[in-house]
């Protein structure tokens, strides 16, 4: 054990005092520079089998998916860069369409595997999906994107985590649903983490409106002396100030996510490998980390790997092949090591990608920034291959030589949470700011649903902010008693700021006047109870 780390967590359970109060400091520390601040928690990442974890904090999402009837997991692959789909998938039907435009870059008919009737292919190097498809595991989504999709890989990446396509916006499709739905994680964490990010950091997939839900470990040794000494950040002897109250916060929150350090750890090890992976390859290193801690049972729902490379502006028929056998090899492999453990029905993967490439090829032997682009399904219970939806119109192109999307990426996010992660439609929807989309058939549903939907006559609660004062805005239906608590975040309840008869209307609690007590810097958990029903959100006191 490195002695370095040992002296810093020794230091760490026996420093008193560990910054010097500033009277004019809360000045400085204002609501936006505090959160901004916050994002340093994501930083990082942690080793396991010589890959980049990123293990998020426990959150919502995880109380909600582990609390599902069913088992089923969900693997996002991202495919960094913006995926050529024309070279992925070929329009074998039209063809001679297809190779005027890409002359120097096309496939050749004698590289092909065919699919459907001959009518589209994969290229050779793709040729570990073969079986997978043969057996009915693998299935094509066409032309996927969103209209006057942007050409910008940031903000490319953004939208298709955010999935709003007229304004920035900072959180994620995923931890909008658990950031609303299941506030209270902080103090009341799920036994398994609820979703792990391999190979890149700091998705906004997993940002809710308020927290940053992902956290790092960087350092394998400190994960091991944590694991094996259950020592956490100190909390005591902290300076009663400002500066006191912000480190207090980020320490709780980094205690919050070392607890799951020893569960992943015991699942890593609970399994053994199964072989057959492409040595010195990052991507099957990812998807065999993912297996491993899949078959040691860690409970995880969700997980995110990541292969990059896919920007092919110049020398891309090499560069894209040896990608495309990449995830060939690491897929085929994945879902081999699955099926011989028996979860292979339970685990459902997607691809996702930033943008298409255009469908000319450019003048460097490579694509430059396009539109729509396929996505590609993998997992035994798809219950058959297939293509989903129309391919793209070859012959009608924008002015900027791009084709139009005939999916919406939305409705694609949208039956997988509904049809295999099994949450409500109206949850779904809200997670999806508010749009509401039909499933596609995929090949597998749910019966019911996981969650209740609200009732429109219930109680509803939002938390508003001005000046430094937090404020909770209640609209009542009808005349009844609440208590509403509020909780910091190791789940102490630190005031109550209401415990009366409450009338039918809209009320508005300032928490900082309520509480009558002095209330630190950091989030806390309001939580209201009334005969009939329990709601509970977090809020942030600056």
């Amino acid at each position: 054990m490195n002695n370095n780390h040992s002296k810093n967590i020794k230091i760490n359970k026996k420093s008193s005092k560990e910054g010097v109060c500033n009277p004019d400091e809360h000045k400085k520390w204002n609501r936006r520079s505090f959160l901004q601040a916050l994002g340093l928690v994501g930083g990082g990442s942690m080793m396991l089998g010589n890959t980049n974890l990123t293990v998020s904090r426990p959150s919502p999402l995880s109380v909600a998916l582990t609390q599902a009837e069913n088992d089923n997991i969900l693997i996002i692959c991202r495919l960094g860069g913006g995926n050529d789909g024309f070279n992925t998938i070929i329009p074998v039907y039209d063809y001679d369409t297809y190779a005027n435009a890409r002359p120097l870059i096309r496939i050749p008919p004698s590289e092909f595997i065919n699919l459907e009737q001959n009518e589209f292919a994969m290229p050779k190097p793709m040729n570990k999906l073969e079986n997978l498809w043969g057996d009915g595991q693998m299935k094509v989504a066409h032309g996927v994107g969103y209209e006057d999709q942007t050409l910008s890989h940031f903000k490319g990446t953004d939208i298709w985590a955010n999935t709003n396509l007229l304004e920035e916006d900072r959180s994620g499709w995923m931890g909008r649903y658990f950031q609303d739905l299941y506030p209270d994680y902080i103090f009341n964490p799920p036994a398994s983490p609820p979703s792990i990010q391999i190979g890149s950091l700091g998705n906004l997939i997993f940002k809710g409106p308020e927290n940053d839900f992902s956290f790092a470990i960087s350092d394998p040794a400190r994960l091991e002396q944590i694991i094996e000494n259950q020592t956490f950040y100190d909390l005591d002897m902290l300076p009663d100030c400002t500066y006191g109250d912000r480190l207090r916060f980020l320490r709780e929150s980094t205690n919050v996510t070392y607890n799951y350090a020893e569960a992943i750890s015991e699942a890593f090890n609970r399994s053994t490998d199964f072989g057959g992976y492409l040595e010195d390859d990052n991507f099957a290193r990812q998807l065999r980390i993912v297996a491993r801690l899949i078959k040691g049972n860690l409970g995880t729902k969700v997980y995110m790997v990541t292969l990059g490379g896919f920007d092919t502006h110049n020398n891309q028929i090499q560069r894209h092949q040896n990608l495309l056998n990449s995830l060939s090899e690491g897929i085929s492999s994945f879902y081999a090591d699955l099926q011989a453990s028996g979860w292979d029905d339970k685990v459902l993967t997607m691809t996702i990608s930033e943008f298409g490439r255009r469908f000319a090829e450019n003048g460097s032997l490579g694509t430059d920034h396009g539109t729509a682009a396929p996505m590609l399904f993998f997992g035994t219970a798809l219950n058959g291959n297939g293509f989903i939806g129309e391919h793209p119109d070859l012959s009608d192109l924008t002015r900027g030589g791009n084709v139009s999307n005939t999916n919406d990426f939305r409705q694609l996010y949208s039956t997988v949470m509904k049809e295999w992660l099994c949450i409500d439609a109206e949850t779904v929807n809200r997670a999806l700011l508010g749009e509401e989309f039909e499933s596609l058939d995929l090949g597998f549903n749910c019966d019911g649903s996981t969650n209740p939907t609200v009732d429109s006559d219930s109680l509803t609660h939002i938390v508003t902010y001005n000046e430094n004062q937090t404020f909770i805005n209640i609209t009542n239906p009808e005349t009844t008693h609440v208590d509403i608590s509020l909780y910091n975040i190791i789940g102490q309840r630190v005031a109550t700021l209401r415990n009366e008869m409450l009338m039918e209307g809209q009320h508005v609690i300032n928490v900082n006047e309520a509480a009558n007590v002095r209330l630190s810097t950091g989030q806390y958990v309001y939580r209201i109870e009334t005969a009939t029903e329990e709601f509970s959100k977090a809020l942030l006191i600056s």
